[in-house]
């Protein structure tokens, strides 16, 4: 059986670690049909469209896409196509696993997965400017949209996951004592769909700025955690730095239709071309792709091979203190697999 797969390589250093991560993708044995199509500064190059419809024509026939990191212009220029595919498909469950790899980073008991709320929330994007006087642009205002169904999509998803990959605890992450409407919805719905699970998965809840400190004095205490959109983006990173950086995170964006799998660093673009990039990342995700499509042994074989790579073989890229390049890491990785 093949698997039917739109690929994107994306901008910067993502195809040099795409290219590397479908060398070990393949070297499990697995049959892919790979459909590469193109998005962000590749495809404006290309054709004037950061998402082109061919791109997305392809991934409404898969239903299934590896995407490397994308170039989004900062504070003007296009919009993200990462929101843009996420409301497109509506991608609502951003999911990203953090475990330690000893060798790499600070903590050496890190095990835990954040689920977050992908297109409600401050990154709606909806907002504007209010002229005062003379000044257009004196005050701007962005506003958060939070509904209860979206709350519960999420929120359930979470210790639905949580179940069925045999983890104790779920972590509701809120700032209800200050934002009473939308997160404090968000807090009601969690202690809702909780009762739910009550006797078989333990939940708990924790204020954002206590739940960051707690992140970082003791992140073992951690399982699945479950938030909001912006709390989601900035505490996932942070869980990203406990166990030595965005070169080991993976992310996958799930909807009822269609999923996304991607590294979930930038582009790099100062050291695209050279061929020393880390692409332990996407091969991460290509990892959390196999277990959507219930590949969950070869799943496992990836990322043992990544960890051993680090952890035996200490063939690390210089982000983790080594010396290998893109191609030799991923050489090492398919050693290991094979």
């Amino acid at each position: 059986m093949s698997h039917a797969v739109t690929l994107i390589p994306g901008d910067g250093i993502g195809p040099e670690i795409t290219a590397a991560t479908r060398k070990v993708l393949e070297a499990t044995g697995l049959q892919f049909d790979w459909d590469e199509q193109v998005a962000g500064m590749a495809a404006v190059d290309r054709t004037g469209d950061p998402l082109p419809d061919a791109t997305v024509d392809s991934l409404r026939r898969t239903r299934l896409a590896l995407k490397g990191p994308l170039t989004t212009p900062v504070g003007t220029g296009f919009r993200s196509v990462n929101v843009a595919l996420r409301k497109e498909f509506q991608l609502y469950a951003n999911v990203r696993p953090t475990r330690s790899i000893q060798g790499a980073g600070r903590f050496s008991d890190v095990d835990l997965v954040l689920v977050r709320e992908n297109i409600e929330g401050l990154y709606v994007g909806v907002e504007h400017f209010v002229q005062v006087g003379d000044d257009p642009r004196a005050v701007a205002e962005s506003m958060a949209i939070v509904t209860r169904q979206g709350c519960e999509r999420i929120i359930r998803y979470a210790f639905e996951y949580a179940e069925r990959n045999r983890r104790k605890k779920v972590t509701v992450i809120h700032k209800a004592n200050i934002l009473k409407m939308v997160s404090g919805l968000f807090l009601e719905t969690g202690r809702k769909v909780a009762a739910e699970f009550e006797g078989r998965i333990a939940f708990n809840d924790l204020i954002i700025d206590n739940a960051a400190m707690q992140m970082v004095l003791r992140p073992e205490q951690f399982d699945v955690m479950v938030t909001t959109n912006m709390f989601g983006d900035i505490l996932s990173d942070l869980a990203a730095g406990l166990i030595g950086g965005l070169g080991l995170a993976p992310g996958g964006n799930i909807g009822a239709g269609a999923a996304v799998f991607e590294a979930v660093h930038g582009s790099a673009p100062d050291i695209a071309g050279k061929g020393v990039a880390n692409p332990a990342a996407l091969m991460l995700a290509g990892a959390m792709m196999l277990d959507h499509l219930d590949e969950v042994a070869a799943g496992d074989r990836v990322r043992g091979a990544i960890a051993g790579t680090i952890e035996q073989d200490r063939v690390r890229t210089r982000d983790l203190g080594g010396t290998a390049t893109t191609k030799e890491f991923a050489d090492a990785v398919v050693r290991r697999i094979a």
